[in-house]
Protein backbone atom coordinates (compact mmCIF):
# COMPACT_ATOMS: atom_id res chain seq x y z
CA UNK A 1 0.00 0.00 0.00
CA UNK A 2 1.55 3.30 -0.53
CA UNK A 3 1.43 6.59 1.54
CA UNK A 4 -1.72 8.74 1.75
CA UNK A 5 -0.44 12.42 1.80
CA UNK A 6 -3.45 13.67 0.10
CA UNK A 7 -3.98 17.51 0.91
CA UNK A 8 -1.22 17.95 2.47
CA UNK A 9 0.80 21.67 2.91
CA UNK A 10 3.83 22.81 2.07
CA UNK A 11 5.36 22.88 5.89
CA UNK A 12 3.78 19.38 6.16
CA UNK A 13 5.20 17.49 2.93
CA UNK A 14 8.72 19.39 3.90
CA UNK A 15 8.09 17.84 7.64
CA UNK A 16 7.76 14.36 6.26
CA UNK A 17 10.91 14.62 3.90
CA UNK A 18 12.69 15.37 7.36
CA UNK A 19 11.53 12.92 8.87
CA UNK A 20 11.91 10.16 6.81
CA UNK A 21 15.65 11.25 6.58
CA UNK A 22 16.10 11.80 10.10
CA UNK A 23 14.65 7.90 10.87
CA UNK A 24 16.23 6.22 7.99
CA UNK A 25 17.89 3.82 10.38
CA UNK A 26 15.55 3.88 13.18
CA UNK A 27 14.53 0.05 14.72
CA UNK A 28 11.54 -1.25 12.90
CA UNK A 29 9.13 -0.31 15.18
CA UNK A 30 10.17 3.57 15.80
CA UNK A 31 10.52 4.07 12.03
CA UNK A 32 8.96 6.50 9.84
CA UNK A 33 5.83 3.63 9.15
CA UNK A 34 5.16 4.23 13.23
CA UNK A 35 5.29 8.00 12.12
CA UNK A 36 3.29 7.21 9.32
CA UNK A 37 0.94 5.32 10.95
CA UNK A 38 0.43 7.80 14.17
CA UNK A 39 -0.21 10.73 11.69
CA UNK A 40 -2.55 8.81 9.54
CA UNK A 41 -4.35 7.97 12.61
CA UNK A 42 -4.31 11.28 14.28
CA UNK A 43 -6.05 12.79 10.85
CA UNK A 44 -8.63 10.44 11.29
CA UNK A 45 -8.91 11.12 15.51
CA UNK A 46 -8.86 15.09 14.81
CA UNK A 47 -11.74 15.28 12.37
CA UNK A 48 -13.90 14.74 15.49
CA UNK A 49 -11.82 16.71 17.02
CA UNK A 50 -12.19 20.65 17.63
CA UNK A 51 -8.46 21.23 17.22
CA UNK A 52 -5.69 23.20 15.45
CA UNK A 53 -4.88 20.61 12.42
CA UNK A 54 -1.21 21.56 12.02
CA UNK A 55 -0.33 21.18 14.94
CA UNK A 56 -1.73 17.63 15.43
CA UNK A 57 -0.07 16.72 12.29
CA UNK A 58 3.45 18.44 13.53
CA UNK A 59 3.11 16.65 16.24
CA UNK A 60 2.57 13.27 15.51
CA UNK A 61 5.23 13.35 12.56
CA UNK A 62 8.08 15.09 14.94
CA UNK A 63 6.61 12.87 18.02
CA UNK A 64 9.70 10.41 17.63
CA UNK A 65 12.10 12.42 15.88
CA UNK A 66 14.61 11.23 18.77
CA UNK A 67 12.81 8.84 20.77
CA UNK A 68 15.08 8.59 23.86
CA UNK A 69 15.34 4.89 24.45
CA UNK A 70 17.61 4.96 21.16
CA UNK A 71 19.38 8.33 22.82
CA UNK A 72 20.80 7.15 25.75
CA UNK A 73 17.56 8.13 27.75
CA UNK A 74 18.16 11.84 26.77
CA UNK A 75 14.89 13.20 26.35
CA UNK A 76 16.22 16.98 25.65
CA UNK A 77 17.03 15.51 22.39
CA UNK A 78 13.65 15.08 20.45
CA UNK A 79 12.21 18.40 21.37
CA UNK A 80 15.68 20.02 20.54
CA UNK A 81 15.63 18.55 16.83
CA UNK A 82 12.24 19.31 16.49
CA UNK A 83 12.34 22.80 17.55
CA UNK A 84 15.71 23.59 15.15
CA UNK A 85 13.92 22.22 12.10
CA UNK A 86 10.44 23.97 12.69
CA UNK A 87 12.77 27.49 13.39
CA UNK A 88 14.51 27.06 9.93
CA UNK A 89 11.51 26.54 8.25
CA UNK A 90 10.13 29.94 10.08
CA UNK A 91 6.89 28.02 11.98
CA UNK A 92 5.59 30.67 14.33
CA UNK A 93 7.22 30.15 18.13
CA UNK A 94 3.64 29.58 19.51
CA UNK A 95 3.07 26.89 16.93
CA UNK A 96 6.66 25.86 18.34
CA UNK A 97 6.58 25.77 21.30
CA UNK A 98 3.34 23.27 21.51
CA UNK A 99 5.03 20.97 19.24
CA UNK A 100 7.61 21.08 21.29
CA UNK A 101 5.24 20.61 24.67
CA UNK A 102 3.24 17.34 22.50
CA UNK A 103 6.59 15.46 22.00
CA UNK A 104 7.72 16.24 25.92
CA UNK A 105 4.24 14.97 26.84
CA UNK A 106 3.04 12.07 24.36
CA UNK A 107 4.43 9.31 25.76
CA UNK A 108 3.61 6.75 28.56
CA UNK A 109 7.08 6.24 30.32
CA UNK A 110 5.77 3.63 32.78
CA UNK A 111 2.33 5.97 33.31
CA UNK A 112 4.01 8.55 35.04
CA UNK A 113 4.23 11.12 32.56
CA UNK A 114 1.22 12.95 34.09
CA UNK A 115 0.88 16.81 34.43
CA UNK A 116 2.54 19.81 33.74
CA UNK A 117 0.86 20.11 30.20
CA UNK A 118 -2.54 18.85 28.37
CA UNK A 119 -3.79 19.96 25.49
CA UNK A 120 -6.72 18.45 22.50
CA UNK A 121 -4.02 18.50 20.14
CA UNK A 122 -1.55 16.33 22.84
CA UNK A 123 -4.61 14.50 23.56
CA UNK A 124 -5.47 13.52 19.69
CA UNK A 125 -1.88 12.69 19.33
CA UNK A 126 -0.86 11.30 22.38
CA UNK A 127 -4.10 8.53 21.31
CA UNK A 128 -2.79 8.03 18.04
CA UNK A 129 0.64 6.91 19.14
CA UNK A 130 -0.96 4.61 21.92
CA UNK A 131 -3.09 3.09 19.54
CA UNK A 132 -0.31 2.13 17.06
CA UNK A 133 0.96 0.37 20.57
CA UNK A 134 -2.52 -2.07 20.57
CA UNK A 135 -3.32 -4.48 18.14
CA UNK A 136 -1.78 -6.54 14.95
CA UNK A 137 0.46 -3.88 15.16
CA UNK A 138 1.31 -3.45 18.34
CA UNK A 139 2.25 -7.38 19.12
CA UNK A 140 4.24 -6.67 15.90
CA UNK A 141 6.16 -3.63 17.11
CA UNK A 142 6.43 -5.49 21.07
CA UNK A 143 8.00 -8.91 19.76
CA UNK A 144 9.72 -6.92 17.05
CA UNK A 145 11.74 -4.34 19.92
CA UNK A 146 12.09 -7.46 22.40
CA UNK A 147 14.24 -9.05 19.28
CA UNK A 148 16.25 -5.76 18.52
CA UNK A 149 16.64 -5.62 22.44
CA UNK A 150 17.63 -9.48 22.77
CA UNK A 151 14.53 -9.84 25.62
CA UNK A 152 13.09 -13.25 26.46
CA UNK A 153 9.64 -13.90 24.40
CA UNK A 154 8.28 -14.94 27.94
CA UNK A 155 9.41 -16.06 31.08
CA UNK A 156 6.79 -17.90 33.47
CA UNK A 157 9.03 -16.81 36.48
CA UNK A 158 9.54 -13.28 35.90
CA UNK A 159 5.73 -11.87 36.98
CA UNK A 160 4.97 -8.12 35.46
CA UNK A 161 5.97 -5.16 37.80
CA UNK A 162 2.83 -2.87 37.28
CA UNK A 163 4.38 -0.73 40.29
CA UNK A 164 7.29 0.23 38.69
CA UNK A 165 8.81 4.12 39.39
CA UNK A 166 9.66 5.85 35.68
CA UNK A 167 13.25 4.74 35.80
CA UNK A 168 12.37 1.47 36.25
CA UNK A 169 10.15 1.24 33.73
CA UNK A 170 12.81 2.61 31.42
CA UNK A 171 15.28 0.45 32.04
CA UNK A 172 13.41 -2.11 32.75
CA UNK A 173 14.53 -5.55 30.25
CA UNK A 174 11.84 -7.90 31.18
CA UNK A 175 10.04 -10.54 28.88
CA UNK A 176 8.47 -9.08 25.98
CA UNK A 177 5.09 -10.78 27.37
CA UNK A 178 5.26 -8.65 30.08
CA UNK A 179 5.06 -5.41 28.51
CA UNK A 180 1.67 -6.16 27.82
CA UNK A 181 0.69 -6.05 31.14
CA UNK A 182 3.07 -3.30 32.29
CA UNK A 183 1.83 -0.67 29.33
CA UNK A 184 -0.26 -2.23 26.46
CA UNK A 185 -3.15 -3.66 28.32
CA UNK A 186 -3.41 -0.26 30.55
CA UNK A 187 -3.60 2.19 27.32
CA UNK A 188 -7.20 1.47 26.17
CA UNK A 189 -8.40 2.99 29.68
CA UNK A 190 -6.48 5.96 29.10
CA UNK A 191 -7.50 7.16 25.77
CA UNK A 192 -8.22 10.85 25.40
CA UNK A 193 -11.27 11.26 22.48
CA UNK A 194 -14.19 9.25 21.99
CA UNK A 195 -12.26 7.88 18.35
CA UNK A 196 -9.94 7.09 19.95
CA UNK A 197 -11.11 4.81 23.10
CA UNK A 198 -13.97 3.10 19.90
CA UNK A 199 -10.83 2.01 17.72
CA UNK A 200 -8.66 1.10 21.10
CA UNK A 201 -11.25 -1.47 22.57
CA UNK A 202 -10.96 -3.75 19.22
CA UNK A 203 -6.85 -3.83 19.27
CA UNK A 204 -7.03 -4.06 22.88
CA UNK A 205 -10.11 -7.12 22.29
CA UNK A 206 -7.68 -8.70 19.85
CA UNK A 207 -4.52 -8.92 22.04
CA UNK A 208 -6.54 -10.25 24.51
CA UNK A 209 -7.25 -13.13 22.14
CA UNK A 210 -3.60 -13.40 21.19
CA UNK A 211 -2.47 -13.88 24.52
CA UNK A 212 -5.14 -16.52 25.09
CA UNK A 213 -3.55 -18.51 22.42
CA UNK A 214 -0.15 -17.57 23.03
CA UNK A 215 -0.32 -19.12 26.52
CA UNK A 216 -2.01 -22.47 24.97
CA UNK A 217 0.50 -22.98 22.81
CA UNK A 218 3.47 -22.38 25.46
CA UNK A 219 2.23 -25.31 27.26
CA UNK A 220 1.82 -27.50 23.97
CA UNK A 221 -2.17 -27.57 24.46
CA UNK A 222 -2.98 -25.78 21.12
Amino acid sequence: MSENTTGISPIISKTVSFVKQELAQAEGGHDWWHIYRVWQLSRRIAAGEKVDMQIVELGALLHDIADSKFHGGDESIGPRKARTFLESQKVPEPVIQHVVNIIEYVSFKGGHNTGGFYSPELGVVQDADRLDALGAIGIARAFNYGGFKNRALYDPAIAPDLNMTREQYKKSAAPTINHFYEKLLLLKDRMNTSTGRELAEERHAFMELFLEKFYKEWEGEN
